[in-house]
Parts: structure tokens; C-alpha cells; sequence
């Protein structure tokens, strides 16, 4: 999960007004903002395996005013990564982003199409370092994060009854595995049918707090794996607490899932030379982020992230990540940053770590970016 403060928007910010975005036109309840960010950023590993993570975003966000009670809206974000060669086949292009939907004044708003699953709400509370997220759950993994197959439906205020509680209901349908990527994808991006909710409720005084609960089914390839064979559902439970006042951010998350959280490198049978992969049974992620904000556009933060995988086949218990983080990011202005983000690895090395390819290296990442 590499987040950044303004691009990783929560896509029902949509609807109620589009922040790190310029305006090309509003005319006649017509409107369409674009947005973009371009960042060249390295990561140094302790292993000296270094990598060139830059990328580059283009997107938009539009809304048209259908009738005095309803207004259609429309989300598409696409990412490619600059660390390759032109003629690399292996080069990384994908929408991130791409829905669109129907807001109905205080009746809330329904959209479809490929979006955040509703388990981020929660998730995305301390998913704010610089480059070195808690990366415990990633894009396409059931409702965790961005996945395809999404309707949601949102309700900010509960009709407008209970002002700072906000509401929403997300159903995925089956995005199946294939023996090949020719016939579907691969198994450890599929998933049944599943659906999700979440809440949100401000108390006031900077005080917020989100939960969270998803289910789906699983795919007969998930199940017939070698780790993570452990029932038909893949279900997660997630809370988070949050303080946010002045120059102050300060938040806490922990989660719980069963058959969902992955771990190790998938691989054809031919390459796995031993490694392992899957999902594990049941798997507890803390994540603790704080940060503070100068009056120079100075934002250090500090962050601690642990992930322990329960009940995997022949291992028992294991960390799968367990880390600090220490990151500044500077603003030369709206628009212009730099950023510093060190991860100092906690793990230690054992079979299990090694078999699934679960690196312990520190690393340093380093960035600067343009955004509009």
C-alpha cells in the first residue's frame, strides 16, 4: 500500500469536493477536475538490492447535475512505472481507479465499478508514511483494498438525521482465477462473491472512530492451496481510532481476517523451487502511525506495523511483517515535495521467512514529486 496524502483519495471525497485537483470546467452543473502526480523515488535496501519505484498518475474526477436531487459522478485514475526500459515486457500499466455513480442528495450515493473495498475506510486511517506503508493488504485482495466488481453504496450523516455518522454497504461480484492469465487471473488476485459495510462516527474535538466487517467466498484454487486451505470464506474484521486537530495526526488500527491475508511469492509449479505461498488462516495486524506538521511544511512521522500469520500449516504462528517506520516529508508548496522514509525491519530470519521469501532488509526511500 503506498499511499500519498493527496492522491490516494477515499473515492466518496468525490462527491464532497475534490481536494489536489485543478478545474478545467464547471459550467451549467457541469464540472470535471483533473489530476496528476509525477514522483521520482529509490529505495535503498541494507541487501544492496536497490530499485527504482518512480511512477507517474493522471486522473480525473467529473459530476453532472442531473436534476435538483440527484448528480452523476465519474472516477478514473491510471499509474505506470517509470523504472523500465521502453521495450521492457515486464513494464507495470494499470488503472487504479475507474467507477461511476449516482449521488441522491441525503439519500446517500451508489456507484460501480473498480474502487476501494470498504475494509480501507478503516485501513487507510494509518496508511499515511511517506513511501513505506503497512503494506499488510494490497490492491485486489477481496475488499481490502482496490478491487474490481465494486457497488457501493455511501450515506454521510444517515439521512441527515445523525450528523458525523456515516455509513456504507459494498458487494463484490466473482472476479474468477483462470489455469491461465489468458483465461482469468491468477489465483492469488480472484476471489467468490463478497460483500461488506462499514461506520463512521465523529465524535467532535478531533475524536473519530471507523470499523469495518467484509466476507467472500473463495475460489476452489484458493482453497486446494497448500496454505490457507482452512474454509470457504474469507472474512476480516477491522477498527480504527483517530485524532485529528491543528498540526496533530494520531491513529491506531487493528485488524483481524481469516483465509484473506496473503503471504509469500506466488508462483507456477515450475518456479516455486521450494518457496511457499498462500493465505494464512487467521492473521492480526497493529498499526500505530503519528504525525506533526511545522509551520515550514515540515510533517515527520513516526509508524509501527505488525502482522502475525495464525495457525499456518506446519508453522504454526509467524510474523509476516513487523516493523518501524521514521519518515519527513517537506512541502515546497502545494503542488511540489520531498520526502525521507526509513524502514527499520524488526523480523527475524527463520525457515518460515525464508521459504516464503519474506525479506528482513531495512530500507531507506527516498522521493520528490509534483502533484496537481
Amino acid at each position: 500500500m503506498k499511499s500519498r496524502l493527496i492522491c490516494n483519495i477515499i473515492p466518496v471525497l468525490l462527491v464532497a469536493g475534490n481536494v489536489g485537483a485543478a478545474e478545467i470546467y464547471n459550467q451549467d452543473g457541469h464540472k470535471l477536475d483533473i489530476n496528476g502526480t509525477v514522483a521520482g523515488v529509490h529505495h535503498f535496501r541494507n541487501s544492496g538490492v536497490d530499485k527504482d519505484n518512480s511512477y507517474a498518475r493522471f486522473g480525473f474526477l467529473g459530476e453532472t447535475q442531473i436534476n435538483p436531487l440527484m448528480t452523476g459522478y465519474g472516477q478514473w485514475q491510471y499509474q505506470a512505472q517509470l523504472g523500465h526500459a521502453e521495450k521492457d515486457s515486464t513494464q507495470e500499466s494499470f488503472t487504479r481507479l475507474g467507477f461511476v455513480g449516482i449521488k441522491f442528495a441525503e439519500y446517500g450515493s451508489f456507484d460501480y465499478g473498480r474502487n476501494f473495498g470498504v475494509l480501507y475506510d478503516v485501513l487507510a486511517l494509518t496508511d499515511r508514511q511517506p513511501e513505506l506503508a503497512g503494506d499488510a493488504f494490497s490492491a485486489d485482495n477481496y475488499l481490502s483494498q482496490r478491487g474490481n466488481n465494486l457497488a457501493t453504496y455511501r450515506n454521510k450523516g444517515l439521512f441527515g438525521l445523525v450528523d458525523g455518522l456515516d455509513v456504507a454497504v459494498q458487494y463484490q461480484a466473482e472476479n474468477r482465477a483462470g489455469e491461465t492469465v489468458s483465461e482469468g487471473r491468477s489465483v492469488q488476485y480472484a476471489n467468490g462473491n463478497g460483500y461488506g459495510m462499514s461506520i463512521a462516527y465523529d465524535f467532535g474535538f478531533g475524536i473519530s472512530a471507523t470499523g469495518a466487517f467484509t466476507s467472500s467466498n473463495r475460489t476452489t484454487a484458493q482453497k486446494t492451496l497448500a496454505y490457507g486451505h482452512g474454509g470457504d470464506k474469507a472474512n476480516a474484521y477491522a477498527a480504527a481510532l483517530k485524532y485529528e486537530a491543528q498540526r496533530y495526526y494520531l491513529a491506531v488500527m487493528y485488524s483481524q481476517s481469516y483465509n484473506l491475508l496473503r503471504f509469500g511469492e506466488f508462483k507456477t509449479t515450475e518456479q516455486k523451487n521450494e518457496q511457499i505461498s498462500g493465505f494464512a488462516n487467521k492473521a492480526s495486524t497493529l498499526e500505530v502511525v503519528a504525525q506533526y506538521l511545522f509551520d515550514v511544511g515540515l510533517t515527520p512521522s513516526l509508524a509501527y506495523v505488525q502482522t502475525q500469520g495464525h495457525r499456518i500449516e506446519n508453522y504454526g504462528r509467524q510474523d509476516l511483517r513487523k516493523f518501524i517506520d521514521l519518515g519527513v516529508t517537506y512541502n515546497f508548496n502545494k503542488n511540489m515535495s520531498t520526502f525521507i522514509d526509513y524502514k527499520i525491519n524488526l523480523l527475524e530470519g527463520n525457515e518460515f521467512t525464508e521459504k516464503a521469501g519474506i525479506k528482513q532488509d531495512n530500507i531507506v526511500a527516498l522521493g520528490l514529486q509534483y502533484q496537481f
